[in-house]
């Protein structure tokens, strides 16, 4: 490859600097620091992840899990600054030695794929072998029951639909270093493997989490037990729908790409425009969904609008503050009217909820801003007919990467909310109705 001049034109700038082996690489780890990140201000909340994911670990370290954590990110990362200070060193930015040292940075995804299963103490072997696990739970589409862990779960499972891009990046990079007379450092081949390969990698991590509503829709529906509380798993059906919504997102980036007016018998124009209406239908279900399940939010449920929503009620008891005129009416007041008691323990802030660990709402709004803003752009990253995006593979890392902070903020408060759902159970809460929301 070294002086064609028909391939090195081909090389900007960023992937001169860091070609997209390294920034698969570098997206994975900013992941395991995140995770840390996400423990550590948890525990400083006294919010107990661990128990809420089910796993106890096997070891006397007196270490809180978030430094097992950083550990091991630290750990991540000196072969990742060392790879890439001798790829640089190499290399200097040439294209022809970009293309030529492609090994460089897959050995070091190759080690960093080894350090999850190589069983060294130092590295937290039982958090990675209980992350394994899981994975290998849920590769299939599989959910523990919610004593075994299913919250955790849950978890690892919608972290790889934010990935789920870089997934695809992962298989292309691979394809093209296995395949004779490309260069895994080159521009990135999206169709190396044929042109379906990577929309179908991309939509494995929606499939997997597809199939596990649809497991928890069946449990509830074969619980000979149901209650008001678990319903008639309408929820869970709603839930499937939404990651059933990135599929023509899916579908249609990718007949744009390989476009065939006589094979396929719809026009570029038309089927441009199911795609945008495709894109609009699942950035918006999936921002309602996080914040108004997810994270239990009210901005969706005011009180002039009934809903069946858990949350659209107050806790009961003869304790609470009520002026005693008003004891007998409590269940006609919202939590956000003038006129419930300001001293209430469950006054709360517009659009919140009762029960809230954040220090200010300020916050929770600028979350929801954040989450809104990044759910459309990854709506968009989810096509991989967007080639032309390319000549400015920094604008794509930089979408990927704000995906991985998008999900990062996320779990903050989709922890925060379902500690909120336990400790209300623990705590014997009695839940009385607002007028509108039944």
């Amino acid at each position: 490859m070294d002086g064609d001049p028909a391939v090195e034109p081909e090389l900007d700038t960023f992937s001169l600097i860091l070609p997209l082996p390294y920034r698969i690489a570098l997206i994975l780890v900013l992941g395991v620091w995140a995770w840390g990140i996400n423990l550590h201000y948890l525990y400083l909340l006294k919010i107990d992840v661990p128990s809420l994911i089910k796993y106890s670990s096997r070891t006397s370290s007196p270490l809180p899990h978030h430094q097992r954590v950083y550990a091991l990110a630290t750990t991540i990362t000196g072969p990742l600054l060392i790879s890439l200070f001798f790829f640089w060193t190499i290399t200097r930015g040439r294209p022809s030695p970009v293309l030529a040292w492609d090994i460089i940075p897959q050995s070091y995804l190759f080690l960093l794929c080894l350090s999850f299963l190589i069983p060294y103490k130092r590295l937290s072997p039982h958090g990675r072998h209980r992350f394994l696990t899981i994975l290998k739970r849920i590769s299939i589409g599989g959910i523990a029951e919610a004593q075994d862990g299913k919250f955790g779960d849950i978890l690892l499972a919608d972290v790889l639909t934010s990935y789920a891009k870089v997934l695809g990046d992962l298989f292309v990079s691979l394809c093209m270093f296995l395949t004779s007379g490309k260069s895994s450092t080159d521009k990135p081949d999206r169709s190396c493997g044929g042109q379906y390969i990577v929309p179908i990698i991309i939509s494995i991590p929606s499939m997997i989490r597809l199939r596990q509503c649809l497991i928890e829709y069946m449990r509830v529906r074969n619980n000979p037990q149901r209650t008001a509380t678990t319903g008639w798993g309408g929820q869970h059906l709603a839930n499937a729908l939404k990651y059933s919504s990135a599929f023509p997102v899916i579908i249609l980036s990718a007949l744009q790409r390989g476009y065939d007016p006589n094979k396929i018998g719809l026009s570029e124009t038309g089927i441009f425009r199911l795609w945008l209406f495709a894109v609009f239908l699942n950035s918006f279900y999936s921002f309602y969904w996080d914040v108004a399940k997810d994270w239990d939010l009210t901005v969706f449920s005011p009180s002039s609008s009934p809903h069946n929503n858990p949350h659209n009620y107050i806790p009961f008891s003869p304790s609470l503050p009520f002026p005693d005129h008003q004891r007998h009416n409590q269940s006609l007041l919202s939590p956000t009217s003038p006129s419930f008691p300001a001293s209430h323990p469950y006054h709360y802030p517009w659009g919140l909820r009762p029960r809230t660990h954040f220090h200010s709402p300020h916050i929770y709004y600028a979350a929801i801003i954040i989450d809104f803003l990044l759910r459309c752009t990854w709506s968009l990253k989810l096509s991989p007919h967007l080639d032309h995006w390319n000549d400015l593979e920094g604008t794509i890392f930089i979408m990927e990467l704000a995906e991985v902070v998008r999900r990062w903020v996320w779990i903050f408060f989709r922890v925060e909310a379902e500690w909120v759902r336990n400790k209300g159970v623990e705590d014997g809460m009695v839940l009385v109705p607002l007028p509108g929301r039944i």
